[in-house]
């Protein structure tokens, strides 16, 4: 029986043995201590590329809302629910995820969430491959057999070119709704990227060095900016082709990517981000779930023995009871002051970001006249590379000089200060209304602005003749620089060309010098909003700059702020109050209040309103910079009562937890040798040789 039982243990040993010693002994022991260095190192590549992933998807979907809204015609507070279904999803499975994630195999999650991703990705795209073509508003399609000239100012004008009003084509059109399509893709993208983050930076607080672990966060938001970078860039090339290129003639197109009614190629970008997000997620697959803690390597084989009993005994006590200690962790949180007015200065702050950065591009269009595709091109080129280099240079110095808690805290304080007081410089850059006849300005050329739309205001003593429909959108500008809403509303009576070059003559309704002439499109705004736009981004790189700077200082607050133990609920938690009170409502109410500055709805096939073509640019900038001002100053009370409870609570003096995870270790010890108790000598030699092992 003992023979068995020796050859058994044996059998088991002699092989680790000699690992063990070859290990030991020979040269390649030094390889296998730096490989196993490099492992954290490994995997903050991958999660960088991972977050640079996420965030190219998810600023290309920003950024090409607009398009999106013009494509199946819908107000903006449906687009705004549209953007927040990705923070729905992402609230479905955060806490979730933050807690028990951590129990289960990290890096496994974060690339299972980098597939689902993708996955939602490529539903976005779907819905140009189920619908038709996209039809534009305009007087006349090319495939009428009606004159060249019957969109002209005529009083023999037919009903024919009234819009359809046929209840079979309007019960068609709300039946269709594929816009929920694209929403529930955008919350399936939302769900895959829930563990990213929250898993993402508790792995390496677990396993990096503490002192390391700004600066790697520091790549990780400068991966992530880096991949806003690229999906801005990917936005302008994508909003300047025609959604349904390849099917149709662009030389027929009678509208240019300056036009509210120009749709860019939005799915092809999804399909572009669904392969990014799948290929990030193959590294993740063959990363192990623990590693050495990085410094800890070249100790003694006795700390190295100490570390792994307490890992262990960590996860015995997990496993015994998996929701046995959630209750306290959010106790703890809770009843921590400093944490709660943190994620009350986040909602605060990411509000108000959320307002800015989502509706930029469609106001900046309405404001100075640009394109979609330049607007977007601009935001990559004057955003994303200060805050790039505002996040690299924020974790650099907070290695380099190793700040306290309370410094970090008011060096992050004084940044957002500044940073908020440069904001109401945009106050300075702004420009009037397109000069729409009817809608903004009178027929009498008097530049006199007109706050409304008033219907009957449309129709003057040039056009009454024309019988002219009201309501179609198909813009024209004159050459006497006013924009008329059709080319029967400016009066014009011939035409000359085709497509985009077509030209309109002897419009009644155009005073000028010259042969009273129009062309399709609105009016540009003139030379001095283009300088204008050019201040305005200016100001937006020194901000972007200090802002990211702050971001740095005071997320390393917010984690020294949490007990160890309860660091990745605390971020789990973080990320789903953000979501809730910031990321889901913010679009909705903003995109309602939006609407309500709308001048002019497009028409949809039934005749009901679809998306709106022009804006009162007044009343849409104070609420595109005010409401985001009052967010984020509202944001400076609570931040003040941190830096007053700081003085009060007795925090790491570094923002470096060594001393923390030091004085942890010594209580493990003395833990293990009350727990210990009598063991027979062979049970002891075994031990010894797997914990070594």
């Amino acid at each position: 029986m003992w023979g068995d039982m020796l050859f058994k243990n044996e059998v088991v040993l002699l092989p680790c043995m000699l690992v063990y010693h070859l290990c030991v002994w020979y040269p390649w022991r030094t390889e296998v201590v730096e490989f196993l260095k490099l492992m954290i190192q490994m995997f903050l590549l991958t999660l960088t590329v991972a977050y640079l992933a996420k965030s190219i998807s998810g600023n290309y979907m920003i950024s090409m809302l607009t398009h999106i809204e013009r494509q199946f015609n819908i107000p903006t507070s449906v687009v705004g629910f549209i953007n927040g279904s990705f923070e729905i999803g992402i609230l479905l499975l955060i806490v979730f995820v933050s807690y028990f994630g951590t129990k289960l195999h990290r890096p496994i999650m974060i690339g299972t969430g980098c597939v689902v991703m993708g996955l939602g990705c490529f539903l976005i795209s779907l819905p140009h491959f189920l619908v038709g073509r996209y039809e534009y508003e305009k007087m006349i399609s090319s495939s009428s057999n009606l004159s060249s000239n019957s969109f002209l100012c005529s009083g023999n004008r037919s009903q024919t070119l009234t819009p359809t009003q046929d209840p079979e084509d309007c019960e068609k059109e709300i039946k269709s709704l594929m816009w929920i399509c694209v929403m529930v893709g955008n919350l399936i993208r939302g769900i895959g990227e829930a563990p990213i983050v929250p898993l993402g930076i508790s792995y390496i607080e677990d396993f990096a060095k503490s002192e390391n672990s700004p600066l790697y966060i520091g790549i990780l938001e400068a991966g992530n900016m880096a991949g806003h970078f690229i999906g801005l860039l990917l936005a302008s090339y994508c909003a300047n082709i025609y959604v349904d290129i390849g099917s149709v003639n662009t030389d027929d197109l009678t509208i240019t990517p300056t036009d509210t009614r120009w749709v860019g190629a939005w799915w092809l970008g999804f399909l572009i981000c669904a392969g990014v997000n799948v290929l990030a997620s193959i590294p993740f697959f063959f990363l192990p779930n623990m590693l050495p803690k990085e410094g800890l390597e070249d100790n003694a084989d006795v700390t190295n023995s100490n570390k792994e009993e307490k890992h262990q005994r960590k996860a015995k006590k997990e496993k015994r009871g998996i929701t046995k200690d959630f209750l306290p962790f959010m106790k703890s949180l809770f009843c921590n002051p400093i944490y709660v007015l943190f994620v009350l200065v986040s909602v605060l702050q990411i509000s108000s970001l959320t307002l800015s950065f989502v509706f930029t591009p469609k106001y900046l269009e309405q404001q100075f006249g640009k394109s979609t595709a330049e607007i977007v091109f601009l935001m990559g080129i004057y955003n994303i590379p200060p805050v790039v280099f505002g996040h690299l240079i924020g974790g650099l110095v907070m290695k380099k000089f190793n700040f306290t808690v309370k410094k970090a805290a008011y060096i992050a304080f004084c940044l957002s200060l500044t940073e908020w007081l440069l904001f109401f410089l945009n106050f300075m850059w702004t420009c009037d209304n397109f000069p729409v006849a009817g809608l903004t300005i009178s027929y009498e050329h008097e530049r006199v602005q007109e706050p409304l739309y008033v219907e009957n205001k449309i129709l003057a003593n040039c056009n009454t003749r024309c019988n002219c429909l009201t309501k179609i959108w198909d813009p024209v500008c004159g050459d006497n620089g006013i924009t008329y809403m059709s080319a029967c509303l400016a009066g014009c009576e011939k035409s000359f060309g085709t497509g985009i070059n077509m030209v309109f003559q002897n419009c009644s309704c155009i005073q000028s010098s010259g042969n009273s002439s129009a062309v399709l499109g609105l009016c540009n705004k003139g030379p001095e909003c283009t300088i204008k736009m050019q201040y305005f981004f200016i100001r937006a790189v020194i901000g972007s700059f200090i802002y990211a700077l702050s971001a740095i200082p005071g997320y390393m607050v917010f984690l020294r702020c949490i007990k160890p133990e309860a660091k990745s609920l605390g971020v789990g938690l973080h990320a789903f109050f953000i979501r809730v009170f910031a990321g889901i409502p913010t679009p909705v109410y903003f995109g309602a209040l939006i609407d309500r500055t709308c001048l002019h709805w497009g028409n949809q096939k039934c005749g009901k309103p679809g998306a709106c073509r022009i804006y009162d640019i007044n009343n849409f900038r104070s609420i595109f910079l005010w409401l985001p001002t009052a967010l984020r100053g509202s944001s400076l009370i609570p931040a003040i009562f941190i830096l007053i409870l700081l003085r009060k609570f007795q925090l790491p003096d570094k923002t470096d937890s060594s001393e923390i995870e030091f004085v942890e270790m010594k209580l493990t010890e003395k833990e293990s040798k009350y727990m210990d108790v009598p063991r027979s000598p062979e049970f002891e030699n075994n031990r010894e040789l797997k914990t070594r092992l």
